[in-house]
């Protein structure tokens, strides 16, 4: 799973152009319960290409790279998978999005969060964006939520 396709590339780029946006233009999204707003833009920090989400006056950030991977991870995985999302303190439930987000086995090696302290929430904030990208399918129940790819 280290080399990605060009082509998911590709598509991903664009569409993050065209729908994430600016700082200035972010894309509003809704938690997968559908009880909490923020919002998500594309930006380069340090020169690394990072997703910024913004929860009220937090502002976490994401490593780009996490669509591409947990997108492929999904389509090998084939099926729905819990979105488990913990904060960074917390450990994640084994099995889930959130577990996967930071593990040593993922294709960064550990976390795609990258603000220490505020690295987690990963099943919580990068899947309605894999949705909204059209890239996944998420359940919005009151608890226990799920993802799968398209």
């Amino acid at each position: 799973m280290a080399h990605q396709p060009q082509y998911l590339t590709i598509k991903i780029k664009m569409a993050m152009k065209e729908k994430i946006g600016t700082k200035e233009n972010p894309l509003a999204l809704q938690t997968p319960p559908l009880s909490s707003a923020y919002t998500m833009h594309f930006d380069v920090k340090d020169g690394k290409e990072v997703l910024v989400c913004t929860v009220g006056k937090t502002v976490l950030l994401y490593d780009y790279r996490c669509l591409t991977d947990l997108h492929e991870m999904l389509k090998m995985h084939g099926d729905w998978m819990e979105l488990g999302s913990a904060d960074e303190q917390k450990p994640a439930k084994d099995g889930t999005v959130e577990a996967w987000g930071r593990s040593e086995n993922n294709p960064v090696g550990g976390w795609y969060g990258l603000k220490k302290g505020l690295r987690g929430r990963f099943g919580m904030y990068i899947p309605p964006l894999m949705e909204a990208l059209g890239l996944a399918e998420v359940t919005h129940e009151a608890k226990g939520n799920k993802m799968r790819a398209k």
